[in-house]
């Protein structure tokens, strides 16, 4: 059961944290499962589906695996001030500027995903780190209060919702 309280994050988080459901297993579990199951579905995506859009103006998939990356690298760096009680008010961060930045469309695709993997370990490694004090620690980032356990499992279901999003709309 998800042990988290609305108040532990803000209310545009809400997507991230439904989709997690009731049968939630924690936070590290949620952080290993949810890598599991998108691999499952990012490593068969062909090269050309690699570079497609479902619409115009919106990202690739390797654009969203990117943005996967980097939006992982900026959650893992809250819950790591936060839980270090760093007062310091955390800026938000534009995710269009940071996809639009990112070469993503350039790379290598299995490079990417090898990232992720790697971003992933350091993410579970970090949270892995935390005792229970740790987790109940909350900090300001994008001017919303909100807690390191929060942030385990807002990364975990931000991949998820990403993960919905390819199936639903790119691999039709």
């Amino acid at each position: 059961m998800l042990e988290l309280s609305k108040s532990e994050y803000a209310s545009f988080f809400q997507p991230y944290v439904d989709i997690l459901g009731e049968n939630s297993k924690g936070v590290i579990n949620n952080l290993e499962d949810s890598l599991n199951r998108a691999l499952l579905v990012l490593e068969n995506i062909s090269e050309p589906k690699q570079s497609y859009r479902y619409e115009e103006g919106k990202w690739t998939i390797k654009e969203l695996v990117q943005h996967i990356i980097d939006s992982e690298r900026v959650f893992g760096y809250r819950a790591l001030t936060f839980s270090r009680n760093d007062t310091t008010l955390l800026p938000g961060f534009d995710e269009n500027d940071f996809v639009k930045y990112s070469n993503a469309n350039d790379r290598s695709y299995g490079e990417m995903l090898e990232e992720l993997k790697v971003v992933r370990l350091s993410t579970i490694l970090l949270f892995t780190s935390f005792d229970a004090s740790d987790f109940i620690n909350v900090g300001v980032a994008s001017g919303k209060s909100m807690s390191v356990k929060a942030l385990g499992y807002i990364v975990s279901g931000h991949l998820l919702h990403h993960l919905k999003i390819i199936e639903e709309r790119y691999l039709i």
